[in-house]
């Protein structure tokens, strides 16, 4: 099938059926970026959309196979595609690209968490050590979730900060609202089970909250057989078996109400590029508990309860306060709601058109 010239191709190879924060970052960023013209190169039709078709078995839904099979693909196939279609350059809602091929791209780095918090036997250690870094050093600029995400790339790989972009995600405000729904009795949180993730300081407050009978901690997002095992031998030894949930991914359809109805976003990480959960508790009029340290001050501004995240006690005293005060949480809902209004999808396309209108 013949294809005409495209300035601009967007790489979606990466994306999977069950849409987590890269997924969800890309398909509602690429909309906005539709009066420049972008072919898609991906594995499903968009409509209303130029796409050039290309292999389905380049996601982490295939899981290690899936990554090599990507890499593969764009070392050997993306520069063919990109010379075929006569493109000027390639954006990647990843930080993925060919290297030395002579290919122009520009890509988003969500996190560099992977050199933050390295794993021992990690399959995918050099790629986050030596490929992520070289793409960045390749790259025509940089497009990051937060200013703390640019502090890291300019520091792990010695980028230049007038390269680097940080724009800020959005949100589907016609989908996560505040729905004036009654507050049900659990606390939520929303997200991997990774260590960085903090869930076992999040139990442990939990079971030191001193009425923590009257409460329930519901943890939503993809188990994960290297981490929920530790998670649910914690929760049974504390005997919290009746009160905590893992209810696993939670299908999109379901996140606007079970946010609503929670006491409290419990979203203390050890680090994040950027943290959407508490930009989606937030619009939904959910007060947020948070970290104090790395994007999520950027994201919840005054308008959550920020903590110390290596603290048990301030991560649990938080959410006594919350569940206790009802002044105090008709307050965050306040100024949550406001705060999510200077978030918005049609923004962070906005931005990132005009970077790439430079580079085009």
């Amino acid at each position: 099938m013949p294809y005409t010239r495209s300035n601009l191709l967007i790489n979606l190879s990466f994306l999977i059926s069950k849409p987590t924060g890269l997924a969800i970052y890309a398909k509602n960023l690429f909309p906005h970026l539709k009066h420049l013209n972008p072919t898609l190169l991906a594995a499903e039709k968009f409509p209303n959309s130029n796409c050039y078709e290309i292999p389905s078995n380049l996601t982490p839904e295939q899981g290690i196979k899936g990554h090599i099979n990507r890499l593969i693909w764009t070392q050997t196939q993306l520069p063919k595609i990109y010379k075929q279609l006569k493109s000027n350059l390639l954006f990647s809602p990843i930080p993925e690209a060919p290297l030395s091929a002579g290919c122009r791209y520009i890509v988003t780095v969500h996190d560099l968490i992977a050199l933050r918090f390295p794993r021992r036997f990690d399959p995918l250690a050099l790629y986050h050590r030596y490929y992520i870094p070289q793409v960045l050093r390749q790259a025509q600029h940089v497009i990051c979730d937060s200013q703390a995400t640019a502090k890291d790339i300019a520091n792990f790989c010695q980028i230049s900060p007038d390269l680097i972009s940080p724009i800020f995600p959005g949100y589907d405000a016609s989908f996560f609202r505040f729905l004036d729904l009654p507050t049900s009795n659990y606390f939520l949180y929303i997200g991997r089970h990774n260590p960085y993730k903090n869930l076992q300081r999040i139990v442990a407050a939990f079971a030191a909250l001193p009425d923590n009978s009257e409460y329930e901690l519901w943890i939503a997002g993809s188990e994960d057989k290297r981490y929920t095992p530790v998670l649910k031998a914690q929760v049974q030894e504390l005997g919290l078996v009746a009160r905590v949930k893992f209810l696993d991914y939670l299908p999109p359809a379901q996140l606007p109400e079970v946010i609503n109805r929670a006491i409290a976003l419990v979203f203390p990480s050890l680090w994040e590029g950027f943290g959407l959960p508490v930009l989606e508790a937030m619009a939904c009029g959910t007060p947020a508990i948070t970290s104090n340290i790395s994007s999520m001050p950027e994201v919840a501004g005054n308008a959550g309860l920020l903590v110390n995240p290596y603290s048990v006690g301030e991560i649990a005293e938080a959410m006594g306060n919350i569940a206790r005060d009802s002044k105090l949480r008709s307050d965050l809902r306040a100024m949550g709601l406001a705060r999510a209004k200077e978030f918005s999808w049609e923004k962070t396309g906005r931005e990132t058109a005009e970077v790439l209108d430079r580079y085009i």
